[in-house]
């Protein structure tokens, strides 16, 4: 106990050496106080997905259909409710889309703090993702790209709460709440057989994602060029970290649709029918 307690205080000054003080404001919340749970758990989801797809190696996998319907639809609400409770809270507080800073609205800046630390931590739930690929053995899904966007967005929002958990914060989430309804609704239909001929925006789901990011960036320079008292550091580290997702991202939408074509020509030719594969399931569509 002595040395977590010895390594927490370590980490402590380490970000306070880092960035100084934390917001008062989210002292005593839910896993804010201490950084020890939100890398313990990112290393246990680390470990899940190495030692667990070692052990499904030689082990049929699961189908989970039931569990995916479930977890589906309750992270699309999840988002759906982030996503207006955002909107809500920053119209209402007179929030300025070019840059809002991190004590302009008092009470209301509080209000998006809440939704924000929802955010946080949903980042944990979606580790849940990567979970079920492995146990349902689809490793081609377990990309670097997935583990790296996961792992490293629940520790950077745990960072963002205790530092910038308002202001010019808020957009991010906005964007990324949106996504993940139109994302987490299409994984939830996909596992419903009458539902997959209707799903037909699936690549654009990635290009959605990627236009998320460009705008974010876009957002985040913004508030260099013209200041509003938000951290530059912050803001600094934020475009880096969006620009490795912009080319992790395009280089795997490359990689996936440049394979795709030349496959899809082919089985378009076929007289009976051709494969269409939803989120891991295939089916046949008759002519």
């Amino acid at each position: 106990m002595n040395h977590l307690q010895s390594l927490d205080e370590r980490l402590n000054a380490l970000f306070y050496f880092l960035f100084e003080d934390r917001d008062s404001r989210v002292r005593g919340w839910l896993l804010m106080d201490s950084y020890l749970p939100t890398l313990s758990l990112t290393i246990l989801y680390l470990l899940t997905v190495y030692l667990g797809s070692k052990y499904m190696r030689n082990r049929p996998a699961y189908s989970l259909k039931g569990v995916l319907q479930v977890y589906n639809f309750s992270v699309t609400m999840l988002s759906l409710y982030m996503l207006v409770e955002l909107v809500s809270a920053t119209l209402s507080a007179g929030y300025r889309l070019q840059c809002q800073g991190l004590h302009e609205a008092g009470e209301a800046d509080l209000r998006v703090a809440k939704v924000l630390w929802w955010y946080y931590f949903s980042k944990v739930i979606e580790f849940l993702d990567t979970i079920f690929f492995v146990l349902r053995k689809k490793n081609s899904q377990i990309t670097f790209v997935h583990v790296y966007h996961h792992a490293s967005m629940f520790n950077i929002w745990w960072c963002v709460l205790n530092w910038i958990p308002c202001g010019q914060s808020f957009f991010g989430p906005t964007l990324n709440s949106f996504i993940h309804v139109c994302m987490y609704s299409y994984y939830g239909l996909s596992t419903i057989p009458s539902m997959q001929k209707y799903l037909w925006w699936k690549r654009y789901l990635t290009q959605a994602q990627l236009i998320q990011f460009i705008l974010t960036i876009t957002h985040t320079l913004s508030a260099i060029v013209v200041p509003c008292g938000f951290p530059v550091g912050c803001l600094l580290f934020q475009f880096s970290y969006m620009a490795t997702l912009v080319i992790l991202f395009v280089n795997f939408y490359v990689q996936t649709y440049r394979k795709r074509r030349p496959e899809e020509s082919i089985k378009s030719s076929r007289p009976n029918g051709h494969t269409v594969s939803t989120n891991g399931t295939s089916f046949k569509k008759r002519k």
